[in-house]
């Protein structure tokens, strides 16, 4: 716990670099301009507690009460206006002043009204209304206050995270002081700088209130993707990821017991906003709340993932029939392999598959732990409301999940009675499960061989390969989530199934990979559509469709390769 402590505290710190704490900066510079020497402090301890607060107990709060959490960031939203206000006409400031001197019950003097307790009320607001640039550590925690699972440890860790960021804000205000008291052109001119920054608190409020913030926010890190990702960046290491999931293992309980986010709250909870980790494609970032009133689709996927590609053609279809009804699909790309993180990758694929819905990117999992979600594919139905009315995970049920939509769309007021379901059979043949060749996931390796980890090592032929096990032959390097054979190296697999695909990168522009099936040269009858005369050419970072069966069975898949630089990391069936 001390680990994810300290680095929260960090992640608050440098937090004040992120283009996330852009749309706040008047306010919080507007600390420096009125008020005695107690108004900074009032700022930060007010900020401290809220952020805090809220952000562990917003949800349960919400469940509890009904109040929604909207109402709770319009009223921070107004009061901030007040300030603003209240530094643009100074009669409005003589009203603020009396309300702080009534509600802390203190003598009437300028010092004690504009000072603590002030900076209280605007530190509140400010926690309130505050969205941060979430990394690793505090989307973790969001997801354990969201399944209302809050102990001693979480709170601690988003104090630290409260005190980080609150750090260089006292900084920021004091500077802000200091630069006043040292330059008399500034000090004689006060009056007209409290007037400016009352402007900016005001413009800073209706842009909160309208979700402007935000959007300047996913600006900037649309144009500057490595911006906000290298803030976190330190935050994905080993140690860190290995503590927070000790951290979210003793509250897993319900997630052990196969329990969705719908379970957990009684089929109906407030569908968490979206956490955009990268870009947004086909479409400017949207909201849970900008979308009230629609019905929502939101598709957990990776362009990889064998099983997302094939739930891909029901999506595209409801889009199609279902968009101009009411119906938006949301398209969350969370990553499972680090080369999907790159937005050309995710674009392309965007592009391959005719996808024509919003997709974002979620490359800090953020959006994928506030939903409390562990599956490739997850899909979550939103009513008109904002709530989350059903879910499910993994392939099939499209019926179903179709019928849900019609019922959704139906209560949102639109006709869709008489369109009828007829979505294609659902039907896959596979009995051989995925197959991971990096270390952390690998199974079903050949019982004699024995990986070397980080480093290149050869491996002899087995004597027999039992189905659904994989042997590697030659010299092999197996990382965490790749395996990189070299040049004559060859993977066999014993599979059963009807498809087979790979996912594969190449460190050059191109690298070639001769396919064998049952230790004969594939023909054009069973080879997938990405190989020709026998040999795969690796050029992009995706998935490969190498084998077509006509109908399922048990057959050696043998991989010679031709040249160094090959990266393989899953192959799955179907």
């Amino acid at each position: 716990m001390i680990i994810l402590v300290l680095f929260a505290f960090l992640a608050g710190v440098i937090t004040i670099l992120s283009p996330c704490i852009l749309p706040i900066l008047p306010i919080v510079l507007s600390g420096s301009l009125t008020g005695d020497a107690k108004r900074p402090f009032g700022v930060i301890v007010g900020f401290i507690a809220s952020f805090t607060f809220f952000t562990l107990f917003l949800a349960s709060i919400v469940k509890a009460t009904g109040v929604s959490a909207d109402l709770l960031r319009t009223i921070s939203v107004f009061i901030v206006l007040g300030f603003g206000i209240s530094l643009l006409i100074p009669k409005a400031q003589v009203l603020m002043e009396r309300l702080f001197t009534t509600l802390a019950n203190r003598q009437s003097s300028t010092t004690q009204r504009t000072g603590f307790s002030g900076g209280i009320f605007l530190g509140i607001s400010l926690g309130i209304v505050w969205a941060p640039c979430v990394g690793p550590i505090l989307a973790s925690i969001i997801t354990l206050a969201i399944v209302s699972k809050v102990n001693f440890e979480t709170f601690l860790i988003t104090l630290a995270y409260s005190v980080g960021t609150a750090i260089p804000m006292l900084a920021v205000i004091w500077g802000g002081r200091s630069l006043l008291q040292k330059h008399p052109w500034l000090l004689r001119n006060s009056a007209k700088i409290q007037k400016i920054f009352g402007i900016f608190m005001i413009v800073t409020a209706l842009a909160i209130f309208t979700n402007t913030d935000r959007k300047f926010q996913a600006f900037i890190l649309e144009k500057f993707p490595l911006y906000g990702t290298n803030l976190t960046r330190f935050e994905d290491v080993p140690l860190v990821k290995d503590q927070l999931e000790k951290l979210e293992q003793k509250s897993d309980d319900d997630r052990k017991e196969g329990k969705t986010i719908t379970d957990m709250f009684g089929g109906s909870v407030s569908a968490p906003d979206f956490i955009a980790g990268g870009q947004w494609f086909n479409s400017e970032p949207l909201s849970i709340k900008n979308l009230r009133g629609k019905v929502i689709l939101v598709d957990f996927w990776t362009y990889t993932c064998i099983n997302c590609i094939r739930t891909l053609p029901y999506l595209k279809a409801w889009h199609q029939k279902y968009s101009d009804k009411g119906l938006v699909i949301i398209g969350v790309h969370t990553p499972e392999f680090e080369f999907e993180k790159n937005p050309q990758n995710v674009e392309k694929a965007i592009k391959d598959f005719g996808i024509e819905y919003p997709v974002m990117q979620d490359n800090e999992y953020a959006t994928w732990r506030v939903y409390a979600n562990r599956y490739w594919p997850a899909k979550y139905f939103i009513d008109k409301n904002g709530k989350i009315r059903s879910s499910h995970f993994g392939e099939g049920a499209y019926d179903e999940s179709e019928k849900m939509i019609q019922d959704l769309l139906a209560e949102a007021g639109s006709e869709v009675t008489d369109i009828a379901i007829n979505n294609p059979l659902y039907q896959i043949g596979a009995k051989t499960p995925e197959l991971y060749l990096g270390y952390e996931r690998m199974g079903y390796l050949v019982e004699s061989q024995r990986v070397s980890k980080n480093q290149y090592q050869m491996y002899a032929a087995p004597p027999s390969l039992p189905l659904h096990r994989f042997a590697f032959v030659g010299s092999w390097k197996i990382e965490k989530e790749r395996a990189m054979p070299k040049k004559g190296a060859s993977l066999s697999l014993h599979f059963e199934a009807k498809d087979v695909f790979l996912v594969m990168r190449s460190q050059a522009s191109a690298s070639k990979v001769r396919v064998l099936l049952n230790e004969k040269p594939v023909d054009q009858k069973i080879q997938g559509e990405d190989i020709k005369n026998g040999v795969v050419t690796v050029s992009d970072d995706r998935l490969y469709k190498l084998i077509r069966l006509s109908s399922s069975g048990s057959h050696v898949l043998t991989l010679e390769f031709l040249d160094d630089g090959i990266e393989l990391y899953a192959s799955t069936f179907g």
